[in-house]
């Protein structure tokens, strides 16, 4: 804590400083639960795409080893983009998944197999669903970070900021209790020496 001047000016700022603090606390404890519950929530997002993907998974694997052609589908289409948007959680920028864009690659449909049109659809959708959680990964990221320079906020205000002012607060309302008192005591003593002065020159 740095040296405080022992001084009205000095205290009356010490209590605006507490006044900011306490009213800023109330804000950041609330950003920390808004932030703690959105990395929740896009945990849960995130195993409902981990259980999409099983779901398709298990779609497509039956009619494929039925055909059981060696193709590599994913030769047929490639990934141009992920499309997002910027979007607003507790205040901080974060992308929102939007769509994948394919760029479809030209294939013979006479010599490939008549499953490949639905056997496409179904690997983009895991395409797409990998994806997403690539953004939601990126999400909790973002929100991570943002969580942590809250935290460290949060225990500045409250075990450093606010006990320092308070501190400073008392210290210096001490000193200037001090100080008016041993000005009422000088004024009472001062007052008694005139009075004397005044006894001696009637006499």
């Amino acid at each position: 804590m740095a040296k405080i001047r022992l001084t009205k000016n000095e205290l009356k700022n010490q209590k605006e400083s507490l006044k900011r603090f306490t009213r800023y606390l109330p804000t950041l404890e609330l950003k920390k639960a808004q932030l703690v519950n959105e990395i929740r929530r896009i945990k849960s997002e995130i195993e409902q795409v981990h259980e999409e993907m099983k779901q398709a998974e298990s779609h497509i694997a039956p009619w494929v080893e039925v055909f059981g052609e060696e193709i590599d589908l994913s030769q047929m289409f490639s990934v141009e983009e992920i499309k997002t948007e910027i979007g607003n959680i507790a205040g901080i920028d974060i992308q929102l998944y939007e769509r994948v864009i394919f760029r479809e690659e030209e294939y013979d449909l006479y010599s490939t197999p008549l499953w490949i049109d639905q056997g496409l659809i179904e690997v983009k959708k895991q395409v797409e669903l990998k994806a997403k959680i690539i953004i939601y990964d990126r999400q909790i990221k973002a929100l991570a970070d943002e969580l942590q320079v809250t935290v460290q906020r949060i225990n500045l205000f409250d075990k450093v900021k606010i006990p320092e002012a308070k501190t400073a607060i008392r210290k210096i309302q001490i000193y200037l209790g001090d100080v008016q008192t041993a000005e009422v005591v000088r004024g009472k003593i001062s007052k008694k020496k005139i009075e004397k002065k005044k006894i001696k020159a009637a006499a």
